[in-house]
């Protein structure tokens, strides 16, 4: 749906005992309340934002909760919930344009009866699309993780060719319609070292991952690998690409990491509205001393707003 370019970015709060609500007033300021012609609005617990240092207009929402940073309480969640939700009833029904949200605590809404992994499941199942991807952002790099919260040894058996398809579909198609890249490249990585070196080091590379990028390419698209890991990050390789396609979650995260620590954004593609939040926690141990840091909740609403404007 096409909204318009002076639809609101909304905010959510997140975990109020976090550092979300901090950053989110912090981001708030620092963009004047705006970007382009973009208003920001926060959404949340009016007494939340308020305990942060924000005394504007708040979307409020019915369920109330209390802030004490560092000491999550489970009778917060409905509140953390229905920020989310309120949100994307927003985004989806036109009345605003994007979506950014600050870092929630799973720990707490999954003792309160909340029964999705996270934010990227939760949006998909609001939302109703068919899949939803994570990719982390920044100028220096995109990447997507094929597999997220999935312990090591879990990662060769859910990694399948179909898999790899689909999700390089939709990287290729949020590069182009969302990030305004006529021609996408995207780089898929091995998941052996030396991307198995010929099935020296693993078959799953030649068996599984190469008819993925095979498959991509037959399509008409501009794919390459899978390539060794080790060599896929460097200035001169990150030249080559638009995005990379990983095969678990700290093969993609701990390059972009090192790179863009304090300015990658968590995106999640394949929804049908924009979605964009900080790439970090809740930190406990820092919310309320105000040392928390703004500067990735400022990239993810100004990737949001351009974002949205891409898609008109």
């Amino acid at each position: 749906m096409s909204k318009p370019n002076s639809a609101p970015i909304l905010i959510t709060m997140g975990e109020p005992a976090g550092i979300g609500p901090e950053v989110a007033v912090a981001a708030y300021k620092a963009l004047g309340g705006r970007v382009g012609n973009r208003p920001l609005r926060l959404i949340g617990a009016r007494a939340v934002f308020a305990d942060a240092g924000f005394d504007g207009e708040v979307i409020a929402i019915a369920a109330t909760a209390t802030r004490r940073p560092g000491r999550p309480d489970a009778g917060n969640a409905q509140a953390v919930i229905q920020a989310i939700e309120a949100a994307v009833a927003m985004a989806t029904g036109g009345e605003a344009a994007a979506v950014v949200t600050a870092p929630i605590n799973k720990a707490v809404l999954v003792q309160a009866g909340f029964r999705y992994p996270g934010h990227t499941e939760f949006l998909q199942a609001l939302t109703g699309a068919p899949r939803a991807v994570m990719m982390l952002a920044s100028d220096a790099l995109r990447v997507v993780p094929q597999t997220v919260h999935l312990p090591l040894a879990d990662v060769p058996r859910a990694i399948t060719t179909q898999a790899i398809v689909e999700t390089g579909e939709i990287v290729l198609a949020a590069l182009a319609r969302d990030f305004g890249i006529a021609a996408p490249r995207l780089a898929v990585a091995g998941l052996n070292p030396h991307a198995g070196e010929d099935g020296v080091l693993g078959a799953e590379d030649a068996a599984i991952i190469a008819p993925a990028v095979a498959a991509l390419r037959a399509r008409g698209h501009a794919v390459t690998g899978p390539l060794s890991a080790d060599t896929l990050f460097h200035a001169e390789a990150r030249r080559r690409y638009d995005a990379a396609l990983c095969m678990y979650h700290d093969q993609a995260l701990i390059p972009i990491k090192t790179l863009s620590f304090w300015d990658g954004v968590n995106v999640t593609l394949g929804l049908p509205i924009v979605r964009t939040s900080p790439d970090h926690g809740t930190a406990f141990d820092i919310a309320g001393t105000g040392k928390a840091d703004a500067r990735s909740m400022i990239a993810a609403i100004r990737m949001a707003a351009a974002m949205a404007d891409k898609r008109g």
